[in-house]
């Protein structure tokens, strides 16, 4: 039982404790606060109550409760005048628009002197009409990476422990898996975690402008060139850098890399002197570096020394367990910024989001959050919250594993992506799979070529 001293009772007389009951019940924003009287009439109508019911305040302050929330007889959670106090109890609510809620109800009532009925405080609470809501516990999560799977755990224990090292690694994993996300984690983890954490994606810029960007340039040292500019590594000195698409760092530059890995000094683009750096180097890669060797794409030299530690994340699709637990965290994030509040999903859209094969990954799921926040309404994500591709009839596995495995590079490079484009002419992201490069790749060769 809670208690209250003189002093907060002076403080209750100067707010006015009708504005700290406001306060209170509108902080329950997941589930209806309310308040009747002893008629059994409601006086106050929180916003929580708002969106659960879809019920205003003016449509329902001043009404008997029973009437307003439309209960099933025999279960009708105004009736607290003999209950006095009621904890979890299930009680049925229909809405105006049809739809049944199943809700906890906690409720208290209060008494005047003579013992007679003076009115209530309540406070119901949906119940999810899917699989039980998967909430992360601490376990779950980690520096924002959310994962009950078995292979992330196994990452992220690796991450945990090389974080103590200075050990480079690089993380493999397809477009979308939160390979940045692992980076900084690492960073967090590691001793060096109060320094800077810098990134950059090798395959978002053209060689010269990367490397003024990777290992600045003195004034002078080209057109436009009108200040000496610090590269990354220079800002990221006693830091992180992390170099996303690792495999699309053109040949020319691979070179410097591996001397800034070995020799800790670099020149800047058109200087005449080293500068010594202090940095850990974590690269990314959605291909088989080993792959790239073998095709001449790649130093070999240079991935000895990226891959001291590797470390694979798997991809959503092989995260089955990991969709619910996402999907529920990122509504939960949306439910607190948006115009819509969404309390539960249909059971034939959630069978859809767990058989989807999610080729973005988490990227991907949470673009589709997004749509269905945007165009979608109402408290229940249905199939029509979904983007079009849900609703299209799914391929057999084996044909769309075929259809997305990267073509032979002996390929004419031109002519591999104007295919690309014909067999998946709404996404680039599978087209791009399709071609055996990064999207950024693809989306650059496309350019060049005019496709």
């Amino acid at each position: 039982m809670a208690s209250s001293s003189p002093l907060f009772k002076r403080w209750l007389g100067q707010i006015g404790a009708d504005q700290v009951v406001e306060v209170l019940t509108d902080l329950f924003e997941s589930g209806a606060a309310f308040i009747v009287d002893s008629n059994s009439d409601i006086l106050l109508w929180s916003k929580g109550a708002e969106q659960l019911f879809g019920l205003n305040a003016t449509e329902t302050v001043g009404k008997p409760c029973k009437t307003a929330l439309n209960c099933d007889s025999g279960n009708d959670p105004c009736n607290l005048a003999e209950l006095g106090i009621v904890k979890s109890q299930e009680v049925r609510i229909h809405r105006p628009d049809g739809r049944t809620l199943n809700c906890y109800r906690t409720a208290r009532a209060f008494y005047d002197n003579n013992g007679g009925f003076a009115g209530a405080i309540e406070f119901l609470q949906p119940q999810s009409d899917t699989a039980p809501e998967q909430k992360p516990d601490d376990s779950d999560s980690f520096h924002g990476i959310l994962s009950r799977d078995p292979a992330m755990k196994e990452a992220i224990k690796i991450i945990r422990n090389v974080a103590e090292t200075e050990a480079t690694v690089l993380i493999r994993g397809e477009s979308g898996t939160g390979k940045e996300m692992v980076a900084h984690a690492l960073h967090l983890e590691s001793p060096r975690h109060y320094q800077p954490f810098l990134a950059i994606n090798c395959a978002a810029l053209t060689p010269s402008l990367l490397e003024s960007e990777l290992f600045g340039h003195v004034k002078g040292a080209f057109t436009g060139a009108v200040r000496n500019h610090a590269g990354l590594f220079q800002r990221a000195n006693g830091g992180t850098l992390f170099l996303d698409e690792i495999a699309e760092l053109p040949l020319e530059l691979q070179a410097k890399l591996l001397r800034v890995i070995q020799e800790r000094n670099f020149t800047p683009v058109g200087g005449d002197s080293a500068v010594s750096v202090d940095v850990r180097i974590i690269a990314a890669t959605h291909r088989s570096l080993r792959e790239e060797v073998k095709a001449g794409r790649f130093r070999e030299d240079l991935m000895y020394r990226l891959r001291v530690v590797p470390i694979f994340l798997p991809p959503l699709r092989e995260r089955r367990q990991d969709i619910s637990l996402l999907l529920q965290h990122l509504i939960d994030r949306h439910n607190t910024q948006g115009h819509r509040h969404i309390d539960r999903i249909a059971p034939e859209a959630m069978r859809l989001l767990l058989d989807y094969r999610w080729p973005g990954n988490v990227r991907e799921l949470n673009n589709v959050v997004e749509y269905a926040y945007a165009v979608g309404r109402g408290s229940e994500l249905g199939i029509g919250d979904l983007p079009p591709e849900f609703r299209e009839p799914l391929r057999p596995a084996a044909t769309l594993d075929q259809h997305l495995a990267p073509r032979p590079k002996s390929q004419n490079e031109a002519e591999l992506i104007r295919e690309a484009l014909e067999n998946n002419p709404d996404n680039l992201e599978q087209a791009a799979q399709f071609a055996g490069m990064s999207r950024a790749t693809f989306w650059r060769k496309r350019k060049k070529y005019g496709l």
